[in-house]
């Protein structure tokens, strides 16, 4: 009965210790998962960080773990109102996309506490804005909305924040307003500048339309005055062709009078068309042709 107990208390102490070592083991393993940060502390003092998925161990009982989240966190910032360049107030509503790039940092500074991190990010962006569009004027402010005033912000917030191991993506203003009492009048100023631009083009490219009109009037011109005289030299070319063809064709006595009677027998002909009277002078070639005197 005895021996029996004795390894009842036996089996009883081998299980506790497989217990206890189970538990010790257990203790002493964590694991990382992807996207997140792994802090080992021995004492409050950070001894590693671990970022690599995987099963990893510790000191049981001496050493802590932290985790941080290694993705990117989007934050939605209030509104909040900014001055400009020309004293003009603007309202800005913007929000933030950031993630932890060195835990150590990280833990040192804001404890890890992502509640501290965006008040921390708050203040850094608002700073940032300020400073951006308080260089600016309204007008430049409204042009400048886009890819090169996130670029400001964003750049001047990241280089603040990366002290406290705080990596800020994108700074974005996801709106940008003008307050109620003077909205109308910036708008209608804007409308009155754009149109202003809009005639100062259009009044640009009549003067240019108008210069290349001049220009081909001119060179219409230029050409058909080129083409009138080239044509004149082709007429005068011409008749002094045919002057000189005619000259050679009546160069003798006999081509002369045969000449003078073709002529003549061609006003004759023309002379008796219809029911007229002719009268002739008698030394008239046409005279000379009808009484037959061709000496």
């Amino acid at each position: 009965m005895v021996q029996e107990k004795k390894k009842g208390l036996l089996k009883t102490l081998i299980i506790v210790l497989i217990v206890i070592v189970l538990g010790i083991i257990s203790s002493g393993l964590y694991v990382v998962h992807q996207n997140e940060y792994v802090t080992v502390r021995r004492f409050g003092k950070i001894i590693s960080i671990e970022q690599n998925p995987g099963l990893y161990f510790k000191v049981p009982f001496v050493d802590d773990t932290q985790t941080i989240s290694g993705r990117i966190v989007l934050y939605d910032i209030p509104s909040s109102d900014v001055i400009t360049k020309d004293k003009k107030s603007m309202i800005t509503d913007t929000y933030v996309l950031w993630r932890v790039s060195d835990p150590r940092k990280y833990v040192q500074t804001l404890n890890a506490l992502s509640a501290r991190a965006e008040e921390r990010i708050e203040a850094s962006v608002y700073n940032a804005t300020k400073n951006a569009i308080s260089s600016m004027t309204q007008d430049e402010v409204i042009e400048a909305r886009g890819e090169y005033l996130t670029g400001l912000i964003t750049g001047e917030a990241n280089s603040d924040m990366e002290g406290y191991g705080i990596s800020i993506i994108q700074a974005q203003i996801k709106a940008l307003d003008l307050p109620d009492d003077n909205k109308q009048a910036v708008y209608e100023r804007m409308i009155s500048e754009r149109n202003n631009i809009a005639a100062s083009y259009t009044a640009e490219g009549e003067a240019e339309a108008q210069k290349i009109h001049n220009q081909t009037d001119k060179q219409v011109a230029i050409v058909k005055a080129q083409a009138e005289k080239s044509a004149a030299v082709l007429e005068a070319e011409g008749e002094a062709a045919y002057m000189e063809t005619l000259s050679k064709a009546y160069d003798t006595e006999e081509k002369a009078d045969f000449y003078n009677y073709i002529r003549g027998l061609d006003a004759l002909k023309a002379s008796l068309v219809g029911d007229k009277t002719l009268v002739l002078d008698k030394n008239s070639e046409i005279a000379r042709i009808l009484m037959g005197d061709f000496d």
